[in-house]
């Protein structure tokens, strides 16, 4: 071989070689990413937010070295919905996965293939998916949204690595793989000393950390059970022994009783209603439901803490990103509701802190008064995770917020929200006539389904289907607990005017 050739495939070996370190160290410096989300979390429930009485230590300290975002929303705020939304990047009058007709569709296989968890999986990261699912994949979508059996191994298998999961409690058709793993299955044994749902949830997470290849990154979703749900087993009871005695406080716009001031369709309608009657209308029964929220709360936070140090202790908190929220927020007996759904900030508001290892302390740490929707969440963790974002995704990539590289100016002005559930539709699911049962019950005037938006001073929405259509908007500036309905006031005319403008133009857009 003469001297030429041995140089050119000399060259050739090294470029090859370099080609593959550079690969190698591109994929090192892919971010792990753990998604974090509570269950009917309110969002003021925690330090970071203005109420330390909850005892969050571990995310208030996670807060304090985080963006921490001020107006965030859910897009639709109720679990099996809002999931969706979190994990496609789509509105729920989109993606029609819900709990009741004309929305009331699985989610299909090549939808979930679209999700942020499948498009990371194909980029090389290890997924994995632990708690509440909350909404079901089928082949192709069907309805009910709410099937018997959900197949979360045959349906699911193909995108999660490491899965330990069921549909609402993990004492009732939990199902774990790797199926291999045996310190997985040692955490949900049957008869393994109850250490409560959450602690569980926490023993899971750390598993999969302690599993975790050196060489891959790792996208993580943790979807907590907490803090739905108030019985006994439902808490972690040594940690009910700090709230237990605790007279925690009222929210002011808390309603003793019946609120009058509901239009009469959604006093004579919404489950919020009734439950808030039978179970928060009163100091006692405020308190105590409170009280147990707390606890379940302070479960998560240990949880957390528990995270935070494993990641230190394996040296990936320097470049993993922490994203913590809820799936929809709880009135508590604000507005005289227990429930979600309504469009009032109590359920929509949304608690957003995000966490990013690879930043410097000093540049991370900080509140952001951004409008946010829920939706945003999966483009976000792509572009964070340097993949771009598919055109299904109709929410926007917040990602230079957190670097204050984004043109505030050009950022948008409102977020869209909307509420599909009808509990008289939930009880027929069911049934095959549930098109009829949906017509009759707006020709009836029954329908309490809403929309509307939220912009950095006003919040307006509509119950559509009602005839004539009931209308309420408030300024947040100067009625934050939104007390005054502002819609026969002549001086916001041409406010109300504009956003009924707005809400059809977002309205329709998130159609096509």
């Amino acid at each position: 071989m003469n001297s030429l050739k041995k140089i050119t495939l000399l060259l050739f070996y090294i470029l090859i070689s370099f080609s593959c370190s550079k690969e190698k160290v591109q994929e090192k410096s892919k971010p792990n990413i753990i998604f974090l989300m509570t269950d009917d979390q309110r969002w003021d429930n925690m330090g970071c937010y203005g109420k330390p009485e909850f005892k969050t230590p571990n995310i208030d300290k996670l807060a304090s070295e985080s963006v921490v975002f001020d107006k965030a929303y859910y897009a639709v705020a109720i679990c099996m919905p809002s999931r969706v939304t979190m994990m496609t990047g789509r509105y729920n009058s989109n993606h029609k996965v819900g709990f009741v007709a004309p929305t009331d569709y699985t989610l299909s296989q090549s939808d979930f293939a679209k999700g942020y968890p499948a498009i990371l999986k194909n980029e090389g990261y290890r997924t994995g998916f632990i708690g509440k699912v909350g909404f079901t994949v089928t082949e192709e979508t069907t309805r009910p949204s709410t099937p018997t059996e959900h197949f979360y191994k045959e349906q699911m298998g193909n995108v999660f690595d490491f899965f330990a999961g069921s549909e609402t409690y993990d004492r009732k058709g939990f199902v774990t793989w790797p199926e291999d793993d045996t310190g997985l299955q040692e955490i949900y044994k049957e008869g393994r000393e109850n250490t409560g749902r959450t602690l569980r949830t926490g023993d899971a997470m750390l598993r999969f950390l302690e599993t975790q290849p050196k060489d891959q990154p790792f996208c993580l979703s943790v979807s907590f059970y907490a803090v739905k749900h108030d019985r006994n087993e439902d808490m972690f009871m040594p940690h009910y022994n700090l709230f237990k005695n605790e007279e925690l406080s009222v929210p002011e716009n808390w309603v003793e009783g019946e609120n009058e001031e509901l239009p009469t369709v959604v006093k004579e309608n919404a489950r919020g209603v009734r439950l808030h009657k039978q179970r928060s209308s009163t100091p006692e029964m405020h308190q105590k439901l409170v009280r147990r929220f707390a606890t379940q709360g302070y479960s998560v936070d240990d949880q957390v803490g528990r995270l935070v140090e494993k990641l230190k202790e394996k040296d990936l908190l320097k470049n993993t990103i922490i994203i913590y929220t809820s799936d929809n927020g709880r009135f508590q007996g604000s507005h005289g509701f227990f429930d979600k759904c309504l469009l009032y900030e109590e359920s929509v508001k949304a608690p957003l802190i995000v966490y990013d290892g690879r930043v410097s302390k000093e540049k991370r740490s900080y509140r952001n008064n951004a409008l946010i929707s829920s939706v945003d969440m999966a483009p976000t963790i792509l572009s964070l995770a340097g993949i771009e974002v598919p055109k299904s995704m109709q929410g926007r990539d917040f990602s230079k917020i957190l670097n204050k590289t984004e043109d505030m100016s050009k950022w948008r002005d409102a977020v869209f929200m909307e509420d599909l559930f009808i509990e008289k539709m939930f009880h027929n699911r069911y049934k095959e006539n549930v098109d009829a049962i949906n017509d009759s019950l707006i020709r009836n005037n029954k329908s309490y389904r809403s929309h509307g938006i939220r912009t950095e001073r006003y919040k307006y929405f509509v119950y559509y289907e009602h005839t004539p259509r009931i209308e309420e908007l408030y300024d947040l500036k100067n009625d934050p607990l939104e007390q005054k309905n502002l819609v026969n006031d002549s001086e916001s005319l041409e406010v109300l005017i504009e956003l009924r403008k707005q809400t059809e133009e977002m309205y329709q857009e998130i159609l096509k």
